[in-house]
């Protein structure tokens, strides 16, 4: 049988098989598709199927790292949807449209600060996914904004100058709560870091800022001398409560203005379509010739605007001129669009109705308040003045300078309790603290009895 010994002897040795197109590792399953690798396994009650490449080595090194992350119960590391940039902005935008019912005015400086970085993702450094967005891009992306020019105010006719430092700031700190959101909702991966949170934006230099330049208490008697009839009791409310513009054209008659008690109280006005920028409604002790002024003002008029605009004749105020009529008179509107067309009414369309309807109960434009400030200020030689804005800042340095309680400075001014002005915070303790109304008239009384303004006032008469 020599020659049955020698046959197989000699009997070619078989081929080494082909590599297999699919490998387990514990409870993740690899397999091949074409000429990439996908891995396949459960989390949490969820299939999942990412993509890793087409290297064998590197798909048997993931799933053995996700296989360990499974077993110990933490986050796999390619269990995320990844989006694009732009779907991440609209995903975004809509929580805060829909969800957290943000104001449509926050909602539009969302926008138009994370279209700086989406301008930049398609046109820069094309980068279309949220996951391949990392730090590296993320200090690209400063050094971008730093290079480009920007219309203030957005007004496409006006000269065009460089991002200012606080502008460059917010942008940062908007595509960072962007980027938070998406790891939220396991649109980066597990084990990514936010892009915008490495950069320290607490610790970037704030030089290029526009300066807060403040009236001298004589160039403040001069401001209120060149004001005509109209503006006189405007800016002077503005000078002596810090009201914001926007507060101040949308005060009503008669339950804002309290002449027995000399109190005039900020309030949200939701169902009319307006509201306070911090949601803060407060009440402000009125000066005594402040509440003069007013009361002469308004006269005997017990409906509308306080503020109306010029040349707009009391007689033209719509029967339902006042709060609950007004609001009546909006609901009416939005059912007989929804009913002709059909269609829910978009809070866009809403903010637009209601625009329509404080125009015609006279509302004063913040725009005017603007353009009438600037014409008063280039009247007292002060042309760099160009936002009533800072006559708020004048009251509060006003309060500052008075030594008046942190608490109180916080509630005249409508800020978040727990911050208060002059850098004492007071945390948990304010929502404990109450301040009566007569302490808060006391401490404003005596920030202005020495007032230039007032002794001018009181020679008027």
């Amino acid at each position: 049988m020599p020659s049955q010994k020698l046959s197989c002897a000699t009997k070619p040795a078989s081929k080494s098989p082909k590599t297999s197109s699919q490998f387990r590792i514990g409870k993740v399953q690899g397999y091949l598709r074409g000429s990439v690798w996908y891995l396949y396994y459960h989390e949490q009650g969820q299939r999942r199927r990412p993509r890793v490449g087409p290297d064998l080595e590197v798909a048997r090194q993931m799933a053995a790292q996700i296989n360990s992350q499974l077993e110990t119960g933490a986050p796999a590391a390619l269990s995320f949807e990844s989006i694009s940039i732009v779907d991440l902005q609209n995903r975004w935008l809509g929580h805060h449209e829909h969800v957290l019912r943000s104001s449509i005015a926050s909602i539009k400086r969302y926008r138009a600060a994370t279209e700086h970085l989406i301008r930049y993702v398609q046109n820069v450094k094309p980068i279309k996914l949220a996951s391949h967005f990392h730090t590296s891009h993320a200090e690209d992306f400063v050094g971008h904004l730093r290079t480009i020019q920007v219309s203030p105010n957005g007004h496409p006719q006006s000269v065009k100058r460089p991002l200012l430092d606080k502008g460059i700031q917010y942008i940062l700190e908007t595509c960072r709560t962007l980027f938070a959101y998406a790891m939220k909702r396991r649109h980066l991966s597990p084990y990514a870091e936010n892009p915008f949170s490495a950069l320290e934006l607490g610790r970037l230099p704030i030089e290029h800022v526009k300066p807060i330049i403040l009236l001298t208490e004589d160039q403040q008697v001069a401001f209120l001398k060149a004001c005509d009839g109209w503006q006189f009791p405007v800016y002077l409310t503005l000078m002596l409560t810090g009201l914001r513009p926007g507060e101040l054209v949308h005060l009503l008659l008669p339950e804002d203005l309290d002449f027995e008690q000399r109190l005039l109280f900020v309030r949200n006005r939701i169902n009319l379509g307006w509201q306070v920028k911090t949601r803060n409604e407060r009440m402000i002790p009125m000066l005594p010739c402040l509440a003069t002024v007013l009361k002469s003002l308004i006269g005997e008029r017990n409906r509308g605007p306080v503020f109306v605009r010029r040349l707009f004749q009391i007689e033209e105020l719509p029967c339902w001129a006042s709060n609950r009529l007004a609001e009546s008179e909006l609901s009416r509107r939005i059912l007989k669009i929804e009913s002709e067309s059909g269609d829910h009414v978009t809070r866009t369309k809403q903010a637009q109705l209601s625009r329509g309807l404080w125009n015609e109960m006279g509302i004063v434009e913040t725009d005017r308040i603007r353009t009438e400030y600037m014409r008063l200020t280039k009247l007292i030689g002060q042309p760099e003045l160009t936002a009533p804005k800072t006559l708020r800042h004048l009251f509060a340095t006003a309060l500052q300078d008075a030594n008046v309680d942190p608490l109180i400075r916080n509630e005249l001014m409508g800020h978040a309790a727990a911050s208060a002005i002059g850098g004492n915070s007071l945390g948990m303790t304010a929502n404990y603290t109450h301040t009566r109304i007569e302490t808060k008239r006391r401490q404003l009384e005596e920030t202005f009895q020495d007032s230039t303004v007032l002794r001018y006032l009181e020679s008027l008469g």
